[in-house]
């Protein structure tokens, strides 16, 4: 397959310091009950909670033009997204394609750390909140695998769900980060591309990803934990009860071939989409650098115009300085740019 999107991509560096930091729904009564049960708090179908914000969910009562646990594959029950559209407008609407952060082995699609991004709901975009098979399921590359199948999915049923199949965009956070990149520097080509979960001949290109705090090169975070003196929250990467062995299925010093595939940065392409990629300057869960590296390797092969990385001076992984309406307009604007 080739990449149908043709971008010239490139690096403006921000640096910013933040003072704090349609049609209604026609789902049955099950889905209606499992979604009660997520906004509570309850696992949904047996997922570990937590997400790159928190184990808290989203209250989604307020949306009333949804479509809910909508099968995107049939290889797990965790292959299911959720989809919705703005209260007021006709579309079709372009699409955020929300995914979950958590370590890549818990959260879900109405997790807590999806909240900024359902914010485009109010600003003229639909949002499809996606769940994919997490490490304790099955390991690398199957999330991957998931967002890109979801992607397809998207694509070739827009029309019934009043979507715009030409603008999609991925956001996520956190592992989520790490998934929507990947799929960003994969998409439209037969990298990480699982045929037998549907729309083998439908594109998964996206047209912008949104990366915030995701981890990209599992194997350098000790040493720059290291060199920022920042003690890491989960321990050593480089050992074997860390998140990232857990979702690479080994000790990741021991599957570097596995890691390289891993990672978005592999996969760099001259019609790559645009990204917008921000993080803590003080991230305990993944080191900045790792957003600093990718930005610039996008740099070096894509221009200059396209990629923008904005570090928030002081902030954690995730929290206010994220969320303000501030930060927020300008993810928007930059969506809004290649969007709409």
């Amino acid at each position: 397959m080739k990449k149908l999107t043709v971008l010239t991509l490139g690096l403006v560096l921000t640096i910013s310091t933040l003072a704090g930091c349609a049609k209604t729904s026609q789902n049955n009564s099950t889905n209606n009950t499992n979604t009660a049960q997520t906004q509570q708090g309850a696992p949904q179908g047996g997922r570990p909670m937590g997400g790159g914000l928190g184990g808290q969910s989203i209250d989604t009562s307020k949306y009333t033009k949804k479509y809910l646990d909508i099968a995107y594959a049939n290889k797990s029950q965790s292959q299911k997204l959720d989809i919705y559209l703005p209260n007021e407008g006709d579309g079709p609407f372009p699409v955020i394609i929300a995914i979950h952060g958590g370590a890549f082995k818990m959260g879900n699609k109405t997790g807590g750390d999806l909240a900024a991004m359902f914010e485009g709901l109010n600003r003229g975009y639909a949002v499809v909140s996606v769940d994919y098979r997490l490490s304790g399921e099955a390991t690398f590359p199957a999330a991957v695998n998931d967002i890109k199948a979801a992607i397809r999915f998207i694509r070739q049923n827009a029309s019934k769900y009043n979507l715009n199949p030409d603008k999609i965009a991925l956001w996520g956070d956190s592992a989520g980060g790490n998934l929507a990149s990947i799929a960003g520097t994969t998409g439209g080509t037969n990298e990480l591309y699982d045929t037998s979960l549907g729309y083998a001949d439908v594109s998964d290109d996206v047209t912008a990803v949104v990366d915030w705090f995701g981890p990209i090169n599992f194997l350098e975070m000790d040493s720059q934990f290291e060199e920022s003196g920042i003690t890491p929250r989960f321990g050593k990467t480089s050992s074997e009860s860390s998140p990232e062995s857990a979702y690479i299925g080994k000790l990741i010093t021991e599957a570097k071939d596995l890691v390289a595939k891993a990672n978005p940065e592999t996969y760099i392409s001259a019609d790559d989409p645009a990204f917008f990629i921000e993080h803590g300057t003080q991230d305990a869960n993944v080191p900045v650098q790792q957003s600093i590296n990718f930005a610039q390797k996008l740099q070096s092969v894509l221009g200059k115009d396209k990629v923008e990385l904005v570090l928030l001076d002081g902030a954690s992984h995730g929290g206010p300085q994220f969320e303000e309406k501030s930060n927020l307009d300008k993810v928007f604007a930059f969506l809004d740019k290649y969007m709409k």
